[in-house]
């Protein structure tokens, strides 16, 4: 496995700057979002110089781009906001060769119209489901065109909020191009810690062979908090790690919910765990 972090932990005015906070953390890759080069993270136009002048700065550090954050709403309850989303989604996919990387991340999606990350009722609802389809329908002829895959990522908020409902989403749509981004974190509530083990040995064996990169967050009971940096709480990362490693899996490993100063002992953490798990 390959160890990278979001790009956008690092609040630095350029990508460059951002790029060289990265590097000197020893770390081999990157999930770029692109306010880190000023501009929203689904832009509404892509300039190619733009895109060019990231990839060169990212080869001239040897540092890779496993992803771009492609993230927005896919079932929001707007239909003309969906639409638009997807048409920006769309320019992402047709900039990845020039930025050099072949993998989006999206966020299945909520019904909440105001958060992201806010589940709702009807996330489980048949419409739910069938705009998440239509969405993806949309989404993967481009991402064949442009030779992307597209990562979805299962959430505790979103419409594909387990490893079930991920593998059912994969085997509907019977296509090469829909991957998964796997976070252990996202699979465990508080109260489940207990049957951690279970929890994880499940959601690696049913979608194993489907993901392509992998989140490090961790999970913690304390009052007001869920997700904190990899190692400052209660997910088994020898575990994860041994089961990752168990699936075949060698890609990214991406830190992220995280601040600046949390990033030197989190890197630390998951490299004594790559070593011995």
């Amino acid at each position: 496995m390959t160890l990278g972090i979001f790009a956008k932990t690092f609040g630095r005015p350029n990508f460059q700057q951002t790029f060289a906070a990265v590097k000197a953390f020893g770390l081999d890759c990157v999930q770029f979002n692109f306010s880190c080069a000023g501009l929203p993270t689904l832009p509404d136009s892509i300039d190619p110089a733009l895109a060019g002048g990231i990839r060169q700065e990212l080869e001239k550090l040897s540092v890779q781009m496993a992803a771009v954050s492609g993230t927005c709403n896919l079932i929001h309850p707007d239909p003309k906001r969906r639409a638009k989303d997807l048409s920006r989604v769309k320019i992402l996919m047709e900039a990845c060769h020039n930025l050099g990387t072949s993998v989006v991340t999206l966020c299945t999606g909520t019904r909440a119209s105001d958060d992201m990350w806010r589940v709702h009722p009807e996330n489980h609802s048949s419409g739910a489901w069938n705009d998440l389809l239509a969405a993806l329908e949309q989404l993967l002829p481009v991402a064949q065109e442009a030779q992307v895959t597209l990562g979805i990522e299962p959430e505790p908020a979103n419409v594909i909020n387990s490893a079930t409902r991920a593998r059912k989403l994969l085997d509907e749509m019977k296509s090469p191009w829909l991957k998964i981004i796997f976070d252990a974190a996202n699979l465990l509530k508080p109260q489940s810690l207990a049957i951690q083990g279970k929890v994880l040995l499940e959601g690696v064996d049913l979608l194993a062979k489907d993901i392509v990169v992998a989140h490090a967050k961790d999970i913690t009971t304390e009052p007001g908090a869920t997700h904190v940096a990899a190692g400052r709480g209660a997910l088994d990362y020898g575990l994860y790690i041994s089961l990752l490693k168990r699936a075949g899996f060698k890609g990214p490993l991406i830190l992220h919910s995280l601040d600046e100063n949390e990033v030197s002992a989190a890197v630390g953490f998951l490299r004594t765990h790559l070593q011995h798990s």
